[in-house]
């Protein structure tokens, strides 16, 4: 069903100004790719409709556009042709051999993907695309439906800017926020590492346990073990520099790192703009070969916005409130145009 190649890759200093290809690299954030760039060769760019895989962490992302390759990345191509709803079909299943790509060498990752079986619904011995399709239909009303619940309960369907959010957003597009650096134990009285319990010994329960990785935000189970518990408004760090923010109580493991401060008390868009600050000052600096542990890091600096000589908060709170609701904007629509486009065909069905 699949062909898996080599790609012809090069570093980003080749790359020309441009935003017509994605640059793709074996980072497992923004879909893999790292960056957009114009035009640079014949040779080096490969075709949309196949999938990349980085080898870094195994991750399967679909290419709607015409692409470059940074090293360590294959390109899968599909044998057959796909519908749209079918390409998320099978992006979930190659994503399920992630576990076993990684347990491998990197040398043999064609070999075991090549070998690999997959699980498909047939109809008279072919495969049951329409079947696909309608399932694939089916998950998105229901998670559309679940969405605009969400929104309703949380009153997040309120995008409309304030006057202040909507001069910070002025304020940072014409750069006129004032940023200065500040080492990481100066914003955060809290830093640990996690505590080693190898997957044999979790026992099954409702604490969510953190390991490296960014696959579900780096949850990889949830367990009962009197593991070291961490506290909601924290940030993690793993060992390869994945950042994330964490809104409730968890365990995490000897990879992971945790962040938070139990003097102030930082609102959850501060810690937003806290976990994407320390993400950039990391960025590109931690891989298998040179890996973070939590008690390097106490003198990492951050940049953050100031107000005499103090990170100014008020601002990076109001900013961030600024950026949920641009985003939010658009979900909003996404979800209404949905739910109006279903509507129709319901009530065409039901007239037919």
């Amino acid at each position: 069903m699949f062909e898996i190649q080599n790609t012809f890759s090069f570093n980003k200093d080749k790359l020309t100004k441009g935003t017509e290809y994605d640059y793709v690299t074996r980072t497992s954030q923004n879909q893999g790719i790292l960056q957009e760039t114009g035009f640079v060769n014949q040779n080096n760019l490969n075709k949309a409709g196949c999938w990349s895989l980085g080898l870094l962490q195994m991750d399967f992302f679909y290419r709607e556009r015409p692409w470059y390759a940074g090293q360590f990345v294959r390109k899968v191509i599909p044998k057959i042709e796909l519908e749209k709803s079918s390409i998320l079909f099978f992006t979930v299943l190659l994503n399920k051999q992630k576990k076993d790509l990684l347990s491998g060498l990197v040398r043999d990752v064609d070999k075991t993907f090549l070998n690999a079986k997959i699980q498909l619904p047939i109809k008279d011995g072919e495969i049951n695309f329409a079947f696909i399709e309608n399932f694939i239909a089916e998950l998105e009303a229901e998670r559309i439906a679940e969405l605009e619940a969400y929104l309703v309960a949380t009153n997040l369907k309120d995008y409309t800017l304030t006057k202040e959010e909507q001069k910070a957003l002025d304020d940072f597009a014409n750069e006129q926020f004032e940023f200065d650096e500040f080492n990481y134990k100066s914003i955060f009285n809290k830093i640990l590492q996690g505590r080693r319990l190898t997957k044999e010994n979790q026992i099954s329960g409702d604490i969510p346990f953190v390991m490296a990785g960014v696959t579900n935000t780096g949850v990889v189970n949830y367990i009962s073990n009197p593991v070291a518990s961490f506290p909601k408004n924290s940030i993690t760090i793993d060992i390869f520099g994945n950042t994330f923010y964490r809104d409730y109580d968890f365990g995490a493991g000897d990879d992971t790192g945790v962040y938070w401060n139990d003097e102030k008390e930082y609102s959850k868009e501060m810690m937003l703009f806290l976990t994407t600050s320390m993400k950039r000052s990391i960025f590109s600096k931690f891989n298998f070969g040179k890996k973070l542990r939590s008690s390097q890091s106490l003198n990492f600096k951050m940049k953050l916005p100031t107000k005499n000589n103090q990170p100014n908060y008020e601002l990076m709170e109001t900013f961030i409130s600024a950026i949920q609701k641009l985003v939010i904007k658009d979900v909003v629509l996404y979800a209404d145009e949905k739910i109006n486009a279903t509507k129709r065909v319901v009530e065409e069905d039901i007239r037919s």
